[in-house]
């Protein structure tokens, strides 16, 4: 059963989660808490402040025009005051109300930053919708615009809402001083807003002439200091702490303590890296966006060393280089990586508008950094932050990093370490295998208990689906349903998940996942790929899966076996939301639509078990799909039940096929 967070009994299970030096350092940080409440110092005076960290010359002309169309017409309907954050359209952005929950109608109260219960939607409302507007990343887009267009709206705009915001939110009162990513991602966009405005005749006054953005400023790398993420905590949160206080201590060079701020940050970012990320180049929380997140964090420090000329350990870049190796590796053919792990739309550095493909930025921008393999997937379109980043990056390091390490000659398929294999086949057949740990660190805490699940994409449309993350805060049933064994494609045993939750960020029992054996991965051009793995999550018995994936027949096996103690299970298929399923007995007719082509398969479902189609239900939740964050849709999903005993093993076939044919 999951404790609601902030509850007795989530504070004790997370204590329980906690080593000697975490449980140290926090009570530093509680006693660091209770001194600031009443010892909050201004900034240092600055005198003579200046910004050196600009975009070289001609780097805005090398954006490609459709990316820069794009840009402008977001940052117009930003200028209209229109925006859309987790699935909720806003038309108040003229003059926002920085604590203001559009999706609750409720309003974050005042007072001491460290006595808000912002995990309290009853009393504060949903606080990722009030803190993400507070990341000042649309200000960016307008600053962009500004850029591009010379147009002195969009930079007035920013002007306007960032005083709007440093009155609003003095230090450390409020929602938006409770959390270090949040300070973290914010300076970096006003060190790129600054940047962007450079040559608006009002950047200098509302920056380094300006004593109210000096306090901010300050004050934001003053809290990342004090209160960093710590020990089972130290997950993307830190990677972004570090990151946004390395770029302020570059860039806003201007206080006694930034030389220190900037070593400091810069070992943390070192250290940080190489502990989220496996010597593959995966993320270690397995959660896809976050991978994306903490790269885009990553270039964006490197960038901002490289402008400053601060130098960076090699280390930093090699991690960065496999990182983008490894998303190359996993894509499918429309560059679409897998949904795995939770998934919250969070960016580092957004400077694009609607309609740029994310992940092709960062193959784009990887390419520009580090250069491509010969494996590599093409990347077809543009974007705006590619040539900005690529122009701060120093020459040397696009050649000097990655001809001296050894990269990956082929594409690889498997990632031991992450325990993910990527099975290819004709027709752009692509399926992940999950084996990998159950999550990073001691809560896991972007886990979901997924341990031996496959996702299966045709051609980038999603087949069997991994149905996403939709919320974190204040709907716990649906938090509950998105990250539970039945919400993926793998099989649940006695009613029960395969780890064991104890709150909407925290795992208190983990299932350990081993691979047995893997063969090809990529048979585009014939034979039979293969993967098998198991898990002990479910006491007394073990879950063994196997995977085929054969070319010829474009067919895919999947079998389940389940040894030890004879008990009830459901075994969960989840297709997405553009297949339609036609369910008789334990057979499934899939059609769906890609490019205007009809496109068909045939599911073969265990006859062992009792199948039947769930679709958009809610109570309980089941047979749904989340595009994205706090939005979700209906989807079908297959079911089977049944028990262990007397089968040798539940085998499903996923046949794919013309339409006609069927």
């Amino acid at each position: 059963m999951t404790v609601s967070s902030g509850s007795p009994g989530w504070y004790l299970r997370r204590l329980s989660r906690m080593g000697p030096a975490e449980v140290g350092g926090r009570a530093v940080d509680a006693a660091r808490r209770r001194h600031w409440r009443s010892a909050r110092p201004r900034a240092p005076r600055v005198t003579g402040a200046r910004f050196t960290a600009v975009l070289p010359a001609g780097t805005v002309a090398s954006i490609a025009p459709d990316a820069a169309k794009r840009l402008v017409a977001e940052a117009d309907r930003l200028m209209a005051g229109h925006a859309g954050f987790f699935g909720v359209e806003r038309d108040d952005l003229v003059d926002p109300d920085w604590w203001y929950d559009p999706k609750t109608g409720r309003r974050a109260p005042w007072g001491y930053a460290f006595d808000v219960p912002y995990r309290d939607e009853e009393a504060v409302g949903d606080i990722k919708q009030i803190w993400e507007l507070s990341r000042h990343q649309y200000l960016t887009v307008l600053a962009a615009a500004y850029a591009v267009t010379g147009d002195e709206r969009y930079a007035e705009r920013v002007s306007d809402h960032l005083r709007s915001w440093w009155a609003a939110n003095a230090p450390l009162r409020g929602v938006h001083w409770t959390s270090g990513i949040e300070l973290g991602i914010r300076l970096l966009s006003w060190v790129w807003v600054r940047r962007l405005l450079d040559g608006w005749p009002g950047a200098a006054g509302l920056f380094e002439d300006n004593p109210v953005a000096l306090h901010q400023i300050w004050h934001h790398q003053r809290w990342l200091a004090g209160f960093p993420s710590r020990g089972s905590s130290a997950n993307n949160h830190v990677i972004a702490e570090a990151a946004g206080q390395f770029a302020a201590a570059c860039a806003f060079d201007w206080f006694p303590a930034s030389a220190r701020w900037r070593a400091d940050a810069l070992r943390s970012l070192d250290r940080q890296l190489r502990s989220n990320t496996f010597l593959s180049g995966l993320n270690r929380e397995l959660a896809t966006e976050y991978h994306g997140l903490v790269l885009e964090l990553g270039l964006a420090a490197v960038a901002e060393a490289d402008a400053f000329g601060a130098p960076v350990p090699a280390s930093v870049r090699l991690v960065l280089l496999r990182m983008t190796d490894a998303l190359a590796a996993v894509v499918d053919g429309r560059l679409r990586p897998p949904r795995q792990g939770d998934a919250d739309d969070g960016h580092g550095l957004v400077v694009d508008g609607a309609g740029t493909d994310r992940w092709g930025s960062l193959l784009a921008t990887g390419d520009a950094v580090f250069g491509r393999l010969d494996w590599w997937p093409d990347v077809a379109g543009t974007d705006v932050r590619t040539p900005l980043l690529a122009a701060l990056v120093r020459p040397y390091a696009k050649g000097g990093t990655a001809s001296a390490v050894s990269r990956p000659a082929a594409r690889p398929g498997h990632f031991a370490d992450a325990g993910m294999t990527i099975l290819r086949g004709p027709e752009g057949i692509w399926c992940r295998c999950d084996g990998g740990p159950h999550g990073f660190l001691s809560i896991a805490a972007h886990a979901h208990a997924d341990a031996l699940s496959v996702e299966v994409r045709h051609d980038g449309v999603d087949v069997l689906a991994d149905p996403g993350t939709y919320c974190y805060h204040g709907q716990p049933e649906w938090r509950r349903y998105f990250r539970s064994t039945l919400g993926h494609n793998t099989l649940e045993r006695d009613g029960a998940d395969q780890s064991v939750s104890g709150g909407p960020f925290l795992w208190t029992r983990h299932a350990r996942t081993r691979v047995l054996a893997t063969g090809p991965s990529d048979v585009s051009d014939g034979g039979t790929a293969r993967w098998s793995a198991e898990h002990d999550g479910y006491q007394g018995s073990v879950h063994r899966r196997r995977v085929e994936l054969t070319a010829e027949s474009q067919e895919l096996r999947v079998v389940d076996e389940v040894h030890g103690e004879r008990g009830p299970v459901r075994l969960a298929f989840h297709l997405g939301p553009a297949v339609g399923a036609e369910l008789v007995g334990n057979r499934a007719v899939l059609v769906w639509t890609r490019d205007g082509e009809d496109r068909s398969a045939v599911l073969d479902l265990p006859g062992e078990l009792s199948w039947r189609a769930h679709r958009g239900e809610s109570d309980p939740p089941l047979g749904w799909y989340s595009p994205g964050f706090g939005r979700k849709e209906p989807a079908t999903t297959l079911v089977g039940t049944g028990f262990t005993e007397g089968a040798e093993g539940f085998t499903t076939v996923l046949r794919f096929r013309a339409r006609e044919d069927v």
